[in-house]
């Protein structure tokens, strides 16, 4: 049987960029055992000092937007230009087997061949309604590779767009032209999350409509966004098929972020970044904490039960079952009363 690399030769190979260890560490990041947690908390630790150097892009839209395209041609567009890309592309998971279809990769066909490209297909394991509950440590492990430009791509659902905001610097929404309202089905909250965005196959016979649904979208934000002195995201067009409106695209990523660090700087809008990160962290740790309890496990059924019958309010087995988990906790965390001894 093959040995498993140990924390040192996992950080080893991630700062040498060696592409099958720098799987193997986003592997073990993802991973939810306990013992590999403990793991890959030892190797970000490891690879602190080369990490937050990259542009980390958000990229999320409307179904059949082409997001996946998009990123093919803007990734191929900024290898030309001398850059190492990452891509973390969140695919949704089975509910019931957990399973995703992971088909990404197959739309970055020509960036995936590419020696300075890594895409890396991420099941979202119903997690944040689509983002993967490790792709902040992948990112981490993509920029201690050597990776300056990191984009995240979510399936555009839920709270997904929420969570990649809350992780990248700046949040990209893809669009597009449809036949009468232009606006219809794009709803306000994506649109307060935006930093850029564009509408995407700006080409042939739709390029004329990508522009109007540009101009529309533009006024819809003068209207969202009154205050004259406030920012207001640039609204552009682009084809991934002609490369036209990509050099755009990109100089607006770039201008933004030179906004955010006249107004507050980058630094912290990541530390912000973080203080939601660590909250985040502890709700799923409790969450898990309570799906690992065995005096939860032994009560659960029956609790469940009573409450489908009636026989039992949802706020009165609640309250058992955090009772349970409580009397659980030292068994669960056991490592915190060690390190203290």
């Amino acid at each position: 049987m093959r040995k498993s690399p140990t924390v040192e030769e996992l950080a080893a190979g991630v700062l040498a960029n060696s592409r099958p260890l720098v799987a193997k560490a986003i592997t073990l990041v993802e991973s939810s055992r306990p013992v590999d947690r403990d793991r890959a908390r030892q190797l970000l630790t490891a690879l602190s000092d080369h990490t937050g150097r990259a542009v980390r892009v958000g990229i999320s839209g409307v179904p059949g937007a082409g997001k996946s395209t998009f990123i093919d041609a803007m990734g191929r567009r900024l290898v030309d230009r001398g850059h190492k890309v990452a891509v973390l592309a969140v695919d949704p998971s089975s509910t019931r087997t957990g399973g995703s279809i992971l088909g990404d990769r197959t739309r970055m066909g020509e960036l995936a061949s590419e020696q300075n490209v890594f895409i890396r297909p991420s099941p979202s394991a119903g997690h944040l309604g689509g983002v993967a509950r490790a792709t902040r440590e992948s990112m981490l492990v993509l920029e201690a590779a050597g990776y300056d430009v990191v984009l995240v791509e979510t399936v555009g659902v839920g709270q997904s767009e929420v969570a990649v905001a809350d992780m990248v610097d700046t949040f990209l929404l893809i669009t597009l032209a449809r036949a009468g309202d232009q606006l219809q089905g794009i709803k306000r909250g994506i649109l307060e999350l935006a930093d850029v965005i564009t509408v995407n196959k700006a080409d042939g016979d739709h390029e004329a409509e990508a522009r109007v649904a540009a101009r529309d979208l533009a006024s819809a934000m003068r209207l969202m966004i009154s205050d004259p002195a406030a920012r207001r995201p640039p609204v552009l067009t682009s084809s991934s098929y002609t490369g036209m409106g990509l050099d755009d695209v990109w100089a607006a990523i770039l201008e933004h972020r030179v906004y955010v660090e006249d107004h507050g700087g980058l630094a912290a809008r990541r530390n912000a970044q973080q203080l939601e990160w660590l909250w985040s962290l502890v709700e799923d740790g409790v969450l898990d904490g309570v799906r690992r309890s065995e005096r939860v496990m032994a009560i659960r059924g029956e609790l469940e039960a009573k409450v489908g019958h009636g026989e039992l309010s949802a706020l009165e087995a609640s309250e058992e079952l955090l009772q349970a988990f409580v009397q659980d906790v030292p068994q669960l965390w056991p490592m915190g009363r060690s390190d203290e001894a």
